[in-house]
């Protein structure tokens, strides 16, 4: 029996899936789950306006990465040592480190103490016990099934949209938020919006769309530099596909996290949000038990898909910037200073939640730093993307290049209206 269009258009979106689908859920980190959290749980449906705006954002900046990735045959360390003093490029990974390591520290204690939350048991096992797993699948798997992992961990996010259909919405004032702009109007609400901006335009997310790029290349055998240059138009259109689908599924979240916690916690006046654990429970008493316990779920799994993109993408930037063997498709001894800048990295996290965090402050303030540098990086971007000697003639498109502009802009003037307003 002949195969249906739609079915062929089903199997080769599915077939087109790769690292674009696993950057977009990993966007959605318990670092994103808490700003989202506090800003529906503070400003209600207000920001819900702001999905619409980072959804074509975001794929445009993450589109521009993997084509880089992909007709360089370089990671973005890699492009960007071409063009900038290596001095400059070691002070911006460091930065990424250190922001990387602080969400790592902040995302393990969201994901254990949503743990805690539904089997009683001290969270802090639960940090040490999540750092292990991930710090031992990362060594031991390899890269096809670390990717394998990490896009089935993807359908935890259906946890969100699930549990806003089944609080309920006046969908009126949805439908009125989202379409029309409310502009913050005061320094937090300013710093809600770059807190928005920065944990859905990350720094980290740069560095490990480039890089998978790179590692679907050499899975597919082209291991040297000269084998992975350039790329037919087709193929970068499969992965525009898969950036775009990422980029949609992962503002689709975002928009109704902010939904639920804004018809749940900011109508019955719960505007402080804790922790996590308190972003959860509070949901119980307005939203039933299977609505909290979706939430807490997505938590705990979004977690696993976001650890090892945060300690890889450090890893991948010093790797390339310091000429040091790397990748996941290798062995521990075969890139032994890349797989100790992850474990380094997840060891200090877990080190940091025994000196009392606040999680969910932690994350909120980790998305504001990201915000913040993010723009900077992104002007570096724009100039590689526009180099046709580096892009190997096939640079940005005029309109990727503008798109991807016009988020600069946007999150200069947020982080400095958050500063002067």
């Amino acid at each position: 029996m002949p195969t249906s269009a739609p079915s062929r258009w089903i199997r080769a979106l599915l077939k087109s899936l790769g690292p674009g689908i696993i950057t977009g859920a990993a966007d959605d980190d318990p670092s994103g789950i808490a700003t989202y959290s506090i800003a529906g749980a503070q400003f209600g449906t207000k920001l819900l306006w702001t999905a619409l705006l980072t959804w074509p954002l975001m794929a445009a900046v993450q589109m521009m990465c993997a084509r880089i990735g992909k007709v360089t045959g370089r990671g973005l360390a890699g492009n960007l040592k071409q063009r900038f003093p290596k001095w400059l490029l070691l002070a911006v990974v460091i930065a990424l480190l250190i922001a990387n390591t602080i969400n790592i520290a902040a995302d393990l204690a969201g994901m254990a103490d949503a743990a805690s939350m539904l089997s009683r048991i001290d969270s802090r096992w639960f940090v040490v016990v999540f750092a292990l797993l991930i710090s031992w699948a990362t060594i031991r798997l390899e890269y096809r099934q670390i990717a394998s992992v990490l896009k089935w961990l993807v359908l935890v996010l259906a946890a969100y949209p699930i549990t806003a259909f089944v609080v309920g919405a006046d969908w009126g004032q949805v439908l009125r938020n989202t379409l029309v702009a409310s502009m913050p109007h005061n320094k937090n609400e300013w710093a809600t919006l770059v807190a928005i901006l920065g944990t859905t335009i990350s720094p980290y997310l740069f560095f490990w769309q480039a890089s998978q790029e790179v590692e679907e290349e050499k899975l597919a055998g082209q291991t040297t530099l000269a084998s992975r240059r350039g790329a037919t138009q087709g193929e970068l259109g499969i992965r525009n596909i898969d950036v775009g689908v990422g980029a949609f599924f992962s503002n689709l979240v975002m928009f109704f996290i902010i939904l639920t916690t804004a018809i749940t916690l900011n109508r019955h006046g719960i505007v402080n949000i804790e922790t996590s654990r308190q972003a959860a429970e509070a949901l119980r008493p307005f939203a039933g038990n299977f609505a909290a316990t979706l939430f807490t779920l997505g938590l705990v799994g979004v977690g696993f898909l976001a650890i090892p993109t945060l300690a890889g993408s450090a890893a991948y930037g010093f790797a390339e910037t310091l000429g040091w063997q790397q990748g996941l498709n290798k062995r521990l001894t075969g890139a032994r200073w890349f797989y100790v800048l992850i474990l380094g990295s997840t060891g200090a996290g877990v080190a940091l939640n025994f000196m009392g965090i606040n999680p969910v402050r932690a994350l909120f303030w980790t998305a504001v730093i990201n915000g913040l540098l993010a723009p900077f990086l992104m002007v570096a971007i724009l100039i590689v993307a526009a180099d046709k000697k580096l892009m190997q003639g096939q640079p940005s498109s005029r309109l990727g290049w503008i798109v991807v502009a016009i988020a600069t802009v946007a999150m200069f003037a947020a982080g400095i209206a958050m500063f002067v307003v």
